[in-house]
């Protein structure tokens, strides 16, 4: 699961991993008898410093190759402060056409989607690139 957290001004928390190097939306795995959205709230809050409000469900992302099933939530900050851990070696407030460049096909889709006043998407991916392409 992955929080695009977006503040008031339209930017979006975007960290940079430290197992891989990519730029995504923060996020994590949940514990075994946790809430999703609680298990939202504490990934964000652990790679990236920042409180935040969860607001709604925005896309469902299934990564055919290894089976695994990503829920993506829209949120909002409500407190902290942006600082590294163990998880991120760079965490930045980017603009959404920053992130999107920034970010490899699977993940700035999330940030697009999440941007989108509209029901949730439900796409596929095959690790590196979505199946079937974008048409746009």
């Amino acid at each position: 699961m992955a929080g695009v957290v977006v503040r008031e001004d339209g930017k979006v928390l975007a960290i940079r991993r430290a197992d891989n190097g990519t730029w995504e939306p923060p996020g994590g795995v949940l514990e075994r008898m946790e809430a999703i959205e609680d298990g939202l709230r504490r990934e964000v809050l652990e790679e990236t410093g920042i409180r935040v409000a969860v607001e709604r469900l925005t896309g469902v992302y299934k990564n055919m190759a290894l089976g695994v099933v990503a829920l993506v939530f829209r949120c909002r900050p409500v407190g902290g402060h942006a600082r590294l851990s163990d998880e991120s070696t760079a965490v930045e407030w980017l603009t959404p056409a920053e992130a999107t460049a920034t970010m490899n096909e699977v993940y700035a889709i999330r940030v697009r989607d999440a941007l989108r006043d509209e029901a949730p998407s439900i796409r596929s991916h095959d690790g590196h690139r979505l199946t079937p392409p974008l048409d746009d």
